[in-house]
C-alpha cells in the first residue's frame, strides 16, 4: 500500500459502516477511491492521489461525514 502524497480521505466510522452510503460513495467517485464492501466503505489507498476534487463524495454522504484533506495545502479540507 502506498502513502498518498496529495490527498487523504477520512470517513466517520459510523458512516463508513453503512452499506447504503458505501454503495453511493463507490458509485459516484470517478477515480474509484471508495470500494463498497460487506462491512461498509473501504478507502482504496492506491487511488487517493487520483482525486479530482469533484466533491461528489461530499454531496452523497451526510454533512461532515467525509473529509477530503489536501495534504499539499497544509491540510486544508475540501469544501470547508
Amino acid at each position: 500500500m502506498s502513502a498518498a502524497l496529495f490527498i487523504d480521505v477520512q470517513v466517520k466510522e459510523s458512516v463508513a459502516r453503512d452499506p447504503e452510503i458505501a454503495a453511493k460513495l463507490a458509485e459516484v467517485c470517478p477515480v474509484d477511491i471508495f470500494r463498497a464492501g460487506p462491512g461498509g466503505v473501504e478507502i482504496v489507498q492506491d487511488n487517493l492521489d487520483e482525486c479530482v476534487l469533484c466533491q461528489l463524495c461530499l454531496r452523497v454522504a451526510p454533512a461532515g461525514s467525509v473529509k477530503v484533506i489536501k495534504l499539499y495545502d497544509d491540510g486544508a479540507v475540501l469544501g470547508a
